[in-house]
C-alpha cells in the first residue's frame, strides 16, 4: 500500500530541522537516492516508509499527508534500544516535579552548542 505525502510538507520539515537529504534518507531507512524521489515526487512511498518519515522528521503522518495542519509532534517516542542514554535520562525524568523539570531544561539550554 502507497500513502500520497505533500512533498513540500516533507522537504520544509527536514529543512527546519536542519538536516541533509543524506541524513534523511540515513534516520528513515532509505538509500539517499530513494529519499531524493520521494521529495521530488518522482516516487511514492509505502505507508510503512511515510510511518518512518513522520517518526524520523518529528512530526506526524497526518501532516505529511496533508490531513493535518499540526506540523510538529505533540510526542516523541524513544526506543529503549534505540538510544539507551536518552531513554534511561527520560526514564528518570518522567518522576520530577515541574520546579525540577524547569533548571533541567534550563541546564539543557545551556548545553546547546
Amino acid at each position: 500500500m502507497q500513502q500520497e505525502i505533500m512533498i513540500e510538507r516533507l522537504k520544509n520539515r527536514r529543512t527546519e530541522l536542519g538536516i541533509t537529504q543524506a541524513d534523511a534518507a540515513k534516520l528513515i531507512g532509505v538509500s539517499q537516492p530513494a529519499y531524493q524521489r520521494y521529495e521530488t515526487g518522482i516516487r511514492t512511498p509505502s505507508i510503512q516508509v511515510v510511518k518512518e518519515m513522520a517518526k524520523a522528521l518529528n512530526t506526524s503522518v497526518d501532516y505529511l499527508s496533508g490531513k493535518s495542519e499540526q506540523g510538529s509532534s505533540e510526542y516523541i517516542i524513544i526506543n529503549r534500544n534505540d538510544s539507551p542514554l536518552l531513554f534511561a535520562v527520560v526514564s528518570q525524568c518522567i518522576e520530577l516535579d515541574d520546579d525540577a523539570l524547569n533548571r533541567l531544561n534550563n541546564y539543557f539550554s545551556k548545553l546547546k552548542p
